[in-house]
């Protein structure tokens, strides 16, 4: 999760592509102006085959403050770990209205 992170936050975008499960990776990535900010693992989970991990990365979006809260599907197949998918999180941090 941290290695895919900082290939964000650096445009590695072939890294991202080269990480993301065949099954369900993108074709190509779309790239706008994102300044990521940081990134706190939350939690992670993890049988032999498979893992979740939620996170909360901040960035920044044509200067406004943004967070990602995901939950990340993970995968190990053929020795390596791969991404799978992302979902948002249901928000905790704030009160229900």
């Amino acid at each position: 999760m941290r290695s895919r992170y900082s290939a964000y936050a650096l445009g590695l975008h072939p890294y991202l592509l080269d990480t993301w499960h065949p099954s369900t990776a993108p074709g190509e990535l779309d790239t706008y102006p994102i300044k990521w900010m940081g990134l706190e693992v939350r939690h992670a989970q993890q049988t032999a085959d498979a893992g979740v991990v939620e996170f909360v990365a901040k960035c920044k979006v044509n200067g406004r403050a943004q967070t990602l809260h995901e939950l990340s599907r993970f995968v190990h197949e053929e020795g390596r770990w791969w991404y799978i998918d992302g979902v948002q999180a249901p928000d905790q941090d704030q009160d229900p209205a």
